[in-house]
């Protein structure tokens, strides 16, 4: 089934300012209240059940050789239609 992207935004920022959007989504996650990310016109409301599917992928691409480009993608997923599912896999920590 092919993705829809609802929103997407994409820009340089530093450390800081990209831990107060982790901030707070982690805050409206706990809180259980809805998300809504918003930039310049665009905007999209999202409401993670209490279970969600929780994928954490660190990458490199890059030709042969280098030089690389690394990423972490952080992702929360769900069915729109239930209230969440049961992941599988062990637990994760951060040092």
């Amino acid at each position: 089934m092919p993705e829809i992207v609802l929103f997407e935004m994409e820009r340089n920022q530093s450390r800081g300012e990209i831990a107060d959007y982790f901030r707070q989504v982690a805050d409206k996650l706990d809180s259980g209240d809805k998300i809504t990310l918003q930039s310049g016109s665009e905007s999209v409301t999202v409401d993670p059940p209490a279970q969600s599917e929780f994928e954490v992928k660190v990458g490199r691409e890059g030709p042969e050789g280098g030089p690389y480009e690394r990423s972490i993608e952080l992702e929360l997923e769900w069915d729109e239609d239930q209230d969440g599912t049961d992941g599988t896999g062990g637990d994760l920590t951060i040092e």
